[in-house]
């Protein structure tokens, strides 16, 4: 079987996890940067622990980081370096202040402000706390307004096909 991260012919089983989003079969190798999914290909120590007769839940694992996107809860908004200036801006704080009020580096909020950077998850809470801002956007009211929204002419209504007689 093959690799669908790296392309590599994997001679054991093959992991499913989900790396930014996507869910992936991937080798041992490439697992490492996503997170493991619950029903996938057993792991060694699982199989170790059916060949002794341990159950699962006593057999010691090590307990994996979680993907950037399963530790969002919504989408980040697309101009969050925006608003989080002009909200900064807003309230009359330097970035020096605005770290020193967040007890973190002045360089990280440069750098999330130019766009270069997107914010941790706890890094957002002490913005969003500090500005009295929001940057998560709701899923549920961006799909609604996709349906009602999608009254505009797309190259299908425009578009006739003529077909060729011969």
């Amino acid at each position: 079987m093959q690799c669908e991260m790296c392309g590599a012919e994997s001679k054991g089983p093959l992991k499913r996890v989900r790396i930014e989003g996507a869910e992936l079969s991937v080798c041992s190798n490439c697992a490492k940067y996503g997170t493991e999914l619950p029903g996938a290909a057993k792991s060694p120590a699982a199989l170790a622990s059916r060949a002794t007769g341990y159950t699962q839940a006593s057999v010691p694992q090590a307990r994996r980081s979680r993907d950037l996107f399963d530790q969002l809860g919504g989408d980040l908004v697309e101009d969050y370096a925006d608003q989080i200036r002009n909200a900064r801006l807003k309230l009359g704080l330097s970035q020096k202040d605005l770290a020193l009020a967040m007890m973190e580096k002045e360089l990280l909020i440069k750098k999330i402000e130019k766009g270069e950077l997107i914010p941790e998850e706890d890094v957002r809470k002490k913005i969003e706390k500090e500005l009295g801002i929001k940057l998560i956007e709701d899923s549920s009211l961006e799909s609604l307004d996709i349906h009602q929204s999608r009254m505009t002419t797309t190259m299908g209504d425009v578009i006739k096909i003529k077909k060729v007689k011969r």
